[in-house]
C-alpha cells in the first residue's frame, strides 16, 4: 500500500507564483513515475508534467515554461513549482505514482488563481 501526501496550493492572483509538495509513504518501487494531474470543474482530469525515478520529464503544452517538476528520490517526494499562473490553471491538482504493477493517486489540492 501507497499513501501520497499533498501540500501546498491555495489562492494567487493571476502572474503569482505557488508550489505544491506531494510526499510518497509505503513500499515504494524503485522504478517508478511521479506525476501531478489536474481537474477542472466540468473537466476531465488531465496530465499537468511527470518525472520518472530517473529524472525523464514531460510537461504539457499548457504549462511548458511555466511550471517545473522536480524530484528527490530520497524522499519518494514530487514538486510542482507553478509561475504566471493564470485563472486556466484554478482547478483540483492531485499527485499520482505509476509502478510497474499498479498505481495510487493523492486526495487533492485546491488552486485558484483569481483575475
Amino acid at each position: 500500500q501507497v499513501h501520497l501526501a499533498e501540500s501546498g496550493g491555495g489562492s494567487v492572483q493571476a502572474g503569482g507564483s505557488l508550489g505544491l509538495s506531494c510526499a510518497a509513504s509505503g513500499t515504494i518501487n524503485s522504478n517508478n513515475r511521479m506525476a501531478w494531474y489536474r481537474q477542472a470543474p466540468g473537466k476531465q482530469r488531465a496530465l499537468v508534467a511527470s518525472i520518472t525515478s530517473g529524472g525523464i520529464t514531460y510537461y504539457a503544452d499548457f504549462v511548458r515554461g511555466r511550471f517545473t517538476i522536480s524530484l528527490d528520490n530520497a524522499k519518494h517526494a514530487v514538486y510542482l513549482q507553478m509561475n504566471s499562473l493564470q485563472p486556466d490553471d484554478t482547478a483540483v491538482y492531485y499527485c499520482h505514482i505509476q509502478f510497474p504493477a499498479g498505481n495510487y493517486w493523492g486526495q487533492g489540492t485546491q488552486v485558484t488563481v483569481s483575475s
